[in-house]
């Protein structure tokens, strides 16, 4: 990322900083209803390094590397035939996915609202590269039977807003909130034949978060 960032600095305005993201992570559900998927949210933290690329004065590109949990609380509930007996499925599962992320996205920068102080609004999505994984508080990535459970790649859409300070020549200060919106699958586990069986269910990440950080 280093030398990513040099390589582009002699071609437009580079500003490096770091930032914490704490928030909210919940999962959505693409799936009938009879499963009766509910969710609670949880409390995650994201933090990394982040990168804008100004290509003009209010317009740059934003990208960057960070780690982020995500996931939620899922209970299901559902009856189905097997054999002809009723066979009741239902469960309750506190999934955390870790992620490496790659930020893709645009921020458009407004002239002063106040000496040193501008608003900024930032679109776009990232790609994800999941690290690690627990289900109820337990580590699973180690195991290989369940380590396949969780995908390994996820896209999400970013958007987001908020504020930038100027503390001195070169050093800003912003925050700002964000929501992910995840477009893919995560999770398998409730797609098989001895869970719930349907190919077609999709469980996604979504949440809230809340960033803070310093650029150089």
């Amino acid at each position: 990322m280093f030398f990513f960032c040099l390589g582009f600095s002699s071609m437009a305005q580079v500003e490096i900083g770091f930032q914490v993201s704490p928030g909210v992570s919940g999962n959505r559900f693409i799936a009938d209803d009879k499963y009766n998927f509910t969710n609670s949210n949880n409390l995650r933290l994201g933090v990394g390094l982040i990168a804008d690329y100004f290509f003009s004065q209010n317009y740059a590109f934003s990208t960057g590397l960070l780690y982020r949990s995500k996931g939620g609380e899922i209970t299901y509930n559902y009856s189905r035939q097997v054999d002809g007996s009723t066979v009741t499925m239902s469960g309750q599962d506190n999934i955390s996915v870790q992620y490496v992320e790659v930020p893709l996205t645009i921020k458009l920068f407004t002239n002063e609202l106040a000496p040193g102080t501008v608003a900024y609004f930032q679109a776009g999505g990232s790609l994800n590269t999941k690290v690690g994984a627990k289900v109820n508080d337990k580590r699973i990535i180690a195991n290989e039977k369940v380590s396949k459970r969780f995908n390994l790649f996820e896209a999400d859409v970013v958007l987001g807003g908020g504020v930038e300070y100027v503390l001195g020549q070169s050093t800003k200060v912003f925050g700002g909130v964000s929501y992910h919106r995840g477009l893919t699958n995560i999770d398998n586990y409730y797609k098989k034949e001895e869970q719930l069986n349907d190919s077609n269910l999709s469980i996604r990440n979504s949440g809230f978060s809340l960033d803070v950080g310093i650029k150089f």
